[in-house]
């Protein structure tokens, strides 16, 4: 089975049993590699708002599953457990979203430096990691929404 197959079986049952939102809106990663981590989250009656555009509760967990679903890929690949979680996010809205959402992350080395250091010292490692929004089909690579989440990771040994 193919490995973003996996990964995306993972998410949705990840989604229905642990996190019922995640489920709700059913991301897709398009792309996991060494550069960037991409997720699709799809347009419809299910994640639009009064405007027909993407409501922002859904920008929000679009950016919450890409960061986390990359620092997850990046523990697993290092065969490292950890414990997880945002800190804090802060969000910026450019333009409305009226198609189908992608959100991209290309923190890989920040977030397997973390790993690394948070293994080493036994601390809990807090970094700013980026996650961009955009809509290809509408405005190419223009952002819809920039978001910075606080990572806090922790190596389990």
């Amino acid at each position: 089975m193919h490995y973003l197959t996996k990964l995306n079986l993972y998410l949705k049952w990840f989604g229905f049993f642990k996190i019922p939102l995640v489920f709700f809106v059913n991301p897709k990663i398009i792309q996991l590699d060494d550069e960037l981590i991409r997720v699709k989250i799809k347009l419809n009656r299910k994640t639009k708002n009064h405007l027909n555009s993407m409501y922002f509760g859904v920008l929000a967990t679009g950016a919450d599953i890409t960061g986390g679903l990359l620092a997850m890929a990046i523990a697993q690949r290092k065969k490292q457990k950890i414990s997880m979680a945002f800190k804090s996010v802060s969000g910026e809205f450019i333009k409305r979203p009226e198609h189908d959402v992608e959100f991209d992350c290309k923190d890989v080395q920040l977030i397997a430096a973390m790993l690394d250091e948070s293994k080493l010292t036994g601390l809990r490692i807090n970094k700013v990691i980026q996650i961009v929004a955009t809509c290809p089909k509408k405005s190419l690579l223009e952002p819809v929404a920039k978001f910075a989440l606080t990572l806090s990771i922790k190596h389990i040994p």
